[in-house]
C-alpha cells in the first residue's frame, strides 16, 4: 500500500507524455496511489479555481480516510455524501473505499422526504452536506435515525469550511489491510419500481473493470484534460471521474452542467467529456460562438438518454473534427455495457449501415449480452426483439437492503436481467427500442412511473393514476401523468402538478396531466400504458 506524501507542489506541472505504464489496479484509489508517487506535482484536479496536484489529492483522501476512521467508520459502514458536485464527493469514496466502506451519494435534487427515505436506506453514519442544502436536511434531522455526525461542506473550501476542517484535524491512514476488491466501494440510488428509490451497491472489482472497459476504443492524448461535469449522484458522474484519474490525466469538474460551467471548463483546457444529448441541442441552438468553442473538445461521449438522429447528424457536421461515442448501460453494471465508436460513427453511411447511427453499438470487454423472450426465457436470433440480458464483472452485488429484488434480475448463473427490449442484429450492434420496466428518462435522469404515481395516487381527488413519458425535444423524455378522479372531486392539471412538486424533485413531477374518466386496461385489470403512450411516439424508431 502506498503511504503519504507529505511534500506537496505549490504549483502544478504537465507529467512527461506518455505515461509509464501503471500495473493493473485491484482497487478505486490504486490509481491515485501509483499518480501520487508518479507524478506528484502534476494537475489532477481543478474545480472552481482551485487545482490539486496529485500529490495533494492522494493526501486529501488519505486525510479523508483517517478522519472517517477517527468517526469510528470501519469496514461495511456507509457514509453519506449530498451536494451538487465537488471533489470532496470523490475523495470521500475513495476514502470510505480505502477502508472497506461505501459512501452513497444522494441525489442532490431529491425532496426531503426522498432523502429521508435514502439516508435511512442507507444507514449512513456520517452525512456530508452541500451548506446550500443543509436547510433541507436540518428539516428532517430527527428522522435521521443512523447519522452520528454531519459536516458541511462549501464550493469554495473558505476558511470556515467544515469539510476542510475535518480534514486538516485528521491523521492520514493508508489503506485497510483487510479490504478485499469485492467489498462495496459506492452505493448510488436508481429509482425503483416499488415506488422507493433502490441502492445499487457496486464494489470496487465492478469500478475497476467498468474503468478499464469502458473506454476501450478511446484514450486520452499529450494536453488532454477530462471535463467531469454529470452529476456524481449518477453512474456517468461517478463513474467517469474514475477515467482520469486512471490515466493520470488532469480532470476539470463543473459544480453543475449548465452552460456558463460547460463553457468554463472548456476554457479551462477540457478536451474530453462524457454528457447528456440535451446538453448537445442547448449549445447547437445557442449560436456560432457557442458551436465554436465546443469545437475544442476532441471526444464528445453521449449516453443516459437517446439521441435522435436529426441531432446527432448536425453535431457530427457542426463539429467534423470530434470524435462522437455513444454508450448505454445501467447503473446495475457500473454504467456503461456497449459503446457506438468514433469509427463506426464516421463510417456507418459510408459502409451501407447508416442504421447504425440508431444503435448503442456492441458489447464492451468482459460483457456478454443476450436477447431472451421475457415469456419463455429461450434465446432469440439476431433480428428478433427481446430482453436484453448482460454478463459482466462490472455486475453490481445486489439491491442495498432488497435482496428479492436483487434475485428478481440477476440469475443464479450471473446474468443481469436489465429490463429493456431491443434486437442485435448479425455484427453484433445492439438496438434497444423499448422498456419492460415503467422507466422514462428525462434529460438523462432516470424517473420510475411507480415512484410518481404513489405521490399523486395520494392526492384527495384522485382515484387512480398513471404515468408514461412522451417525446420532449429538449429533454428526450418528459413525464405525463393521467388520472381518474373521484366521484364529485375536482382537481386542474395546475394543481395536481403543484401536490407533486411539493412531494418529489421537480425533474420527476409531470409536465402535463391528463383527467380522464377512466384508465384503459386489460382483462386482468392491468393499466395499458401502451396504449397510452402510443398516440405520443407514433411514426418513431425508439420509445426509449
Amino acid at each position: 500500500m502506498t503511504t503519504v506524501d507529505d511534500a506537496v507542489s505549490d504549483a502544478p506541472s504537465r507529467a512527461p507524455w506518455p505515461p509509464a505504464q501503471p500495473p493493473e489496479p485491484t482497487y478505486v484509489d490504486d490509481r491515485l496511489n501509483y499518480w501520487a508517487e508518479a507524478a506528484p506535482d502534476s494537475e489532477a484536479m481543478t474545480y472552481l479555481g482551485r487545482t490539486w496536484t496529485w500529490a495533494q489529492l492522494h493526501e486529501r483522501v488519505h486525510r479523508a480516510a483517517g478522519g472517517l476512521r477517527e468517526l469510528g467508520i470501519a469496514r461495511g459502514d456507509v457514509v453519506g455524501f449530498l451536494d451538487k458536485n465537488h471533489p470532496a464527493c470523490v475523495e470521500i469514496s475513495m476514502a470510505a473505499g480505502s477502508i472497506g466502506a461505501a459512501n452513497a451519494v444522494i441525489n442532490w435534487r431529491m425532496a426531503g422526504d426522498e432523502i429521508d427515505y435514502v439516508v435511512n436506506d442507507s444507514g449512513a453514519k456520517v452525512l456530508f452536506v452541500g451548506a446550500e442544502l443543509l436547510p433541507t436536511v436540518e428539516a428532517i434531522r430527527d428522522r435521521l435515525a443512523h447519522v452520528e455526525r454531519i459536516i458541511t461542506v462549501t464550493p469554495d473550501g473558505a476558511e470556515d469550511d467544515e469539510y476542510e476542517a475535518f480534514l486538516a484535524a485528521a491523521t492520514p491512514c493508508d489503506d485497510g489491510p483487510d479490504v478485499v476488491e469485492d467489498d462495496v466501494c459506492l452505493v448510488l440510488y436508481s429509482s425503483g419500481t416499488t415506488g422507493h428509490p433502490k441502492g445499487v451497491m457496486l464494489t470496487h472489482r465492478n469500478m475497476v473493470r467498468h474503468t478499464i472497459n469502458a473506454h476501450d476504443g478511446w484514450a486520452f492524448g499529450p494536453g488532454d484534460k477530462s471535463m467531469v461535469a454529470m452529476p456524481l449522484f449518477h453512474v456517468g458522474g461517478s463513474s467517469y471521474v474514475l477515467f482520469g484519474i486512471h490515466d493520470g490525466v488532469p480532470s476539470v469538474m463543473t459544480r453543475e452542467p449548465d452552460a456558463g460551467s460547460l463553457a468554463g471548463a472548456i476554457l479551462a483546457g477540457a478536451t474530453c467529456t462524457f454528457l447528456v444529448p440535451a446538453v448537445l441541442a442547448q449549445v447547437l441552438r445557442a449560436g456560432p460562438d457557442a458551436i465554436k468553442l465546443f469545437s475544442a473538445l476532441k471526444t464528445y461521449t453521449y449516453g443516459a438518454s437517446p439521441m435522435p438522429p436529426p441531432l446527432l447528424r448536425a453535431a457530427m457536421e457542426a463539429w467534423p473534427a470530434t470524435d462522437f461515442i455513444q454508450v448505454y448501460g445501467l447503473t446495475e453494471v457500473s454504467g456503461v455495457a456497449t459503446h457506438l465508436l468514433a469509427d463506426e460513427h464516421r463510417n456507418a453511411e459510408a459502409e451501407g449501415h447508416p442504421e447504425r447511427l440508431l444503435s448503442a453499438g456492441r458489447a464492451i470487454p468482459e460483457c456478454e449480452l443476450r436477447i431472451v423472450d421475457p415469456g419463455t426465457l429461450a434465446d432469440l436470433p439476431a433480428g428478433e426483439a427481446g430482453e436484453i440480458w448482460m454478463r459482466t464483472p462490472q455486475l453490481m452485488a445486489g439491491y442495498l437492503n432488497k435482496p428479492e429484488a436483487t434475485a428478481d434480475v440477476i440469475t443464479e448463473d450471473g446474468w443481469f436481467r436489465t429490463g429493456d427490449i431491443g434486437h442485435l442484429d448479425a455484427d453484433g450492434f445492439l438496438y434497444v427500442s423499448d422498456r419492460l420496466k415503467d422507466m422514462i428518462i428525462s434529460g438523462g435522469e432516470n424517473i420510475y412511473s411507480p415512484e410518481v404515481e404513489r405521490v399523486l395516487s395520494e392526492h384527495p381527488a384522485v382515484l387512480e393514476v398513471a404515468v408514461v413519458g412522451v417525446p420532449d425535444e429538449k429533454w428526450g423524455e418528459s413525464v405525463k401523468a393521467f388520472v381518474a378522479l373521484k366521484e364529485g372531486a375536482v382537481a386542474t392539471e395546475d394543481e395536481i402538478i403543484a401536490y407533486a412538486r411539493e412531494r418529489l424533485a421537480h425533474y420527476k413531477c409531470p409536465k402535463s396531466v391528463d383527467v380522464v374518466q377512466a384508465l384503459p386496461r386489460n382483462p386482468t385489470g392491468k393499466v395499458l400504458k401502451r396504449e397510452l403512450r402510443a398516440p405520443y411516439w407514433e411514426g418513431r424508431n425508439r420509445q426509449v
